[in-house]
């Protein structure tokens, strides 16, 4: 069986890295590779959509990122507790009118033995913004290291 670590229980530092591994995937826009982070039979909850398995993981992410352009994604840790991990997240994307957004939510992970997720619950609201009121501004794909994070943007 596949593994990806960092495995339960978490520590402080643990779950940060996992959380940014997250980050680092999604902001990659690769469903392949984001959907790598799931274990095969993956339950999510996204906003009002269910989703089951890694093949409807990655058909989502398809539609969202055919829809949500030029996403930018920070994750930050909110709490831990041995296989369970609470997030809290913004990303900005545009529609392919120009219209630009930030998204706000928080998610509540569960990961099996392997560190694989099986369950993803995902709240998520969306705030229409200018142009001129973006924060997110590095080259598509991983946030730099000297970014600043979530807290530091204020959001």
């Amino acid at each position: 069986m596949e593994t990806r670590p960092p495995v339960p229980p978490f520590t402080y530092g643990s779950a940060t890295l996992k959380v940014r591994m997250a980050e680092d995937a999604w902001n990659s826009r690769d469903p392949e590779t984001v959907s790598r982070v799931y274990a095969p039979d993956t339950v999510w909850r996204n906003r009002a959509e269910f989703v089951t398995g890694r093949e409807a993981v990655v058909k989502f992410l398809q539609r969202k990122w055919q829809k949500e352009l030029d996403y930018r994604l920070i994750k930050e840790l909110w709490a831990v507790n041995e296989n369970r991990i609470a997030v809290r997240f913004a990303y900005e994307w545009h529609d392919d009118s120009g219209n630009w957004f930030r998204s706000y939510g928080n998610e509540n992970w569960e990961f099996n033995e392997q560190g694989l997720m099986v369950r993803r619950f995902a709240c998520i609201n969306d705030l229409p913004i200018s142009h001129t009121e973006r924060l997110f501004f590095w080259p598509l794909g991983r946030r730099p290291d000297n970014h600043p994070g979530l807290s530091e943007c204020g959001c």
